[in-house]
């Protein structure tokens, strides 16, 4: 039987027998209650989950055979429940912990998993069997187990390239770039961080995740403040502090304790609401607020989800003039807003099909004021864009893509960038034949239509399919033409959309073809450019094609990134580390190359000091150097 008392127990045991056991099945019952988990790490969670399935018929065995436990079957046993309770820990932060972080630190993430495996490894390699009564049948299921999971230590799962490639642009680009919000959505989108709900579960779990972190890692922490801020902007949720430290209104200052009825306050800001609107699902909200919401594509009411019938906007002014009564018997100073006049925001929009029906006008004056006004309406409106595609102005943009006439096509194909913001258009510009004459301005377009050209580009191809056309219908040579010769503008532009085509194994030896490394070459001699990240990040994955690695894998190229490691920044020396790795362990000459050029001791420091990623990465060249050796 188990032994229950503790007191009982052989020195160095804080549990008895019995408590071990019981706590071992508790474990896997807390972990086993988690069934949702976040997007990157799914895969992973859900095969942990299994494994520890497989793994409680051997606990349950023991439970019910109540053998007393050995020395080594308790030591065993100890180790096993350490590792289910870090597996139960990590399971929970991939369950509600903050998407953006777990996104952000997908790597360093793995790295938890891999070490709970070798926890469990360890504690099932010594596991005495025969002292523990364990069925043959058990005893090869959990042997199977423990094979498994020495191989899942093995494996070097995919990143997922584009995401890291997409933070990377947003949380580099300072200013606010033609592809930006594009980016931006699609990264909301992978992270389903687009509903109010989500944003808000979303802020709580950062509020969460800096409360453990105490101050530390603060650069990291910033990043992810900054990335659901930007979320929160197109989403139109005016919602900024996240730190827990809620500002409190200058209404409130005299009297924080005042308590303000629910029906005042606005669900999306939580402030007192000043000019109230009722919107088509019944709910009230600030005027303020709830436009910046429409405007940035929502139709959908945001406390209840349910679908928009209308866009309209209703002054409420029975709650109006209860929070005017509210206010001025608790002496609660606030100005009241005046309903926004919207009659030249409808004025502009019926102005849409003579806009449209203009673009085809014989006149080419005519033509090029309403290429621009297009363009100014389809920037960020919704509606406005629907109307343009609604009227025709689809084929008609289309058109004057070929126009000799540089202004035209420059406001056309912004126009067209600007449309593209919307996930069915993009396919409707694909299919109406955009692609090759997007590319053509993108060769012989002027400086702003290259650049806005390229951005089009970037935004067509997050359709998958549109990647292979774009690719076959010739967009990587001049894509690659603008990474050498365009403006500082232009160039980011061309990286973000090359890096995203070449995602494409086909593109990989289009841009080969075209020169591209000679040019990325050129961009890290560039230090002030900028740009060495971007290049590292394609020279990644052209490395990471066997039949590319070649064209990348030179020692004059291995001398350069040791040069990077040793001197440049944090990131810099992050993603070459990165590429470096990935010809190393494809060719050891290169390896034993780099490693002449004292680069053994800058692993080691930068294993010490430099970021997470960077640390996993100098560890994995260290280990590679001896094998060399």
């Amino acid at each position: 039987m188990l032994s229950t008392a503790a007191e009982a127990e052989p020195s160095g045991r804080q549990l008895s027998d019995e408590a071990l056991v019981e706590e071992l099945l508790a474990s896997i019952s807390s972990a086993r209650s988690f069934q949702e988990f976040r997007r990157s790490q799914r895969k992973e969670c859900f095969n942990l989950l299994r494994w520890l399935q497989l793994l409680l018929p051997l606990i349950e065995e023991i439970c019910e055979a109540a053998p007393p436990l050995t020395h080594n079957a308790y030591r065993c046993l100890s180790l096993l429940g350490r590792a289910f309770q870090a597996a139960r820990r990590l399971l929970r932060c991939c369950h509600d912990g903050s998407k953006i972080f777990l996104a952000l630190e997908s790597e360093a993430v793995l790295g938890r998993f891999r070490a709970v495996y070798e926890k469990i490894n360890l504690a099932l390699d010594e596991m005495p069997y025969s002292e523990i009564g364990i069925s043959d049948e058990v005893k090869e299921q959990v042997e199977l187990v423990n094979a498994q999971l020495k191989r899942s230590k093995k494996r070097t799962d995919t990143q997922d390239m584009e995401l890291s490639m997409d933070f990377m642009v947003i949380l580099q680009n300072k200013e606010d770039g033609n592809a930006d919000r594009a980016i931006l959505e699609r990264i909301a989108k992978k992270l389903q961080l687009q509903s109010l709900a989500d944003l808000r579960a979303e802020t709580m779990a950062i509020k969460r995740l800096i409360n453990e972190r105490n101050g530390q890692h603060a650069e990291s922490t910033k990043q992810i403040i900054e990335l659901v801020n930007k979320f929160k902007g197109i989403a139109g949720i005016d919602e900024k502090n996240i730190l827990g430290e809620v500002s409190i209104p200058k209404y409130l200052e005299k009297c924080p304790s005042l308590m303000i009825p629910n029906d005042f306050l606005c669900p999306i800001s939580l402030e007192i609401m000043t000019d109230p609107v009722i919107i088509a699902s019944g709910r009230t909200y600030e005027r303020r607020t709830i436009q910046r919401w429409l405007d940035a594509g929502q139709r959908t009411c945001p406390k209840t989800q349910q679908p928009l019938a209308h866009l309209s906007l209703a002054p409420n002014f029975a709650l109006k003039n209860l929070i005017l009564q509210w206010c001025e018997k608790n002496q609660v100073d606030i100005q009241m807003g005046q309903p926004e006049p919207v009659v030249e925001q409808e004025v502009r929009k019926e102005d849409i099909p003579s806009l449209v029906k203009d673009l085809s006008s014989i006149h080419l004056d005519l033509q090029r004021k309403s290429a621009k006004k297009i363009r100014t309406l389809s920037k960020e409106n919704p509606e406005n864009r629907a109307m343009i595609i609604e009227n025709g102005g689809l084929p008609a943009l289309i058109g004057l893509l070929s126009y000799p006439d540089k202004k035209i096509q420059e406001n056309t194909v912004t126009s067209l960038l600007n449309l593209s913001i919307d996930e069915t258009n993009k396919v409707l510009i694909a299919k109406g034949g955009a692609i090759p004459l997007i590319i053509e301005v993108l060769r012989n377009g002027s400086v702003e239509g290259q650049e806005n050209s390229a951005a089009a580009l970037f935004s067509l191809f997050m359709i998958d399919e549109n990647k292979a056309a774009i690719g076959t219908l010739g967009g990587i040579a001049p894509l690659v033409d603008l990474l050498k010769n365009g403006t500082i503008r232009g160039k980011k532009d061309a990286a973000t959309a090359i890096f995203n085509l070449i995602l494409n194994h086909p593109n990989k030896f289009r841009a080969i073809e075209a020169g591209i490394v000679t040019i990325l070459l050129k961009i890290l001699d560039d230090t002030k450019l900028g740009m060495v990240d971007e290049a590292l990040s394609i020279f990644l994955l052209l490395a990471s094609h066997p039949s590319c690695r070649s064209e990348v894998g030179t020692m004059s190229f291995v001398e350069i990134l040791v040069q990077i490691i040793k001197e440049g920044t944090p990131k810099n020396k992050e993603c070459a580390l990165s590429v470096l790795l990935e010809l190393g362990l494809n060719n050891n000459s290169l390896m034993v190359h780099a490693l002449g050029f004292g680069l053994h001791q800058h692993l080691l420091d930068i294993s010490k000091t430099g970021t997470s990623r960077a640390q996993r990465k100098a560890n994995s060249l260290i280990q590679l150097s001896q094998k060399c050796s």
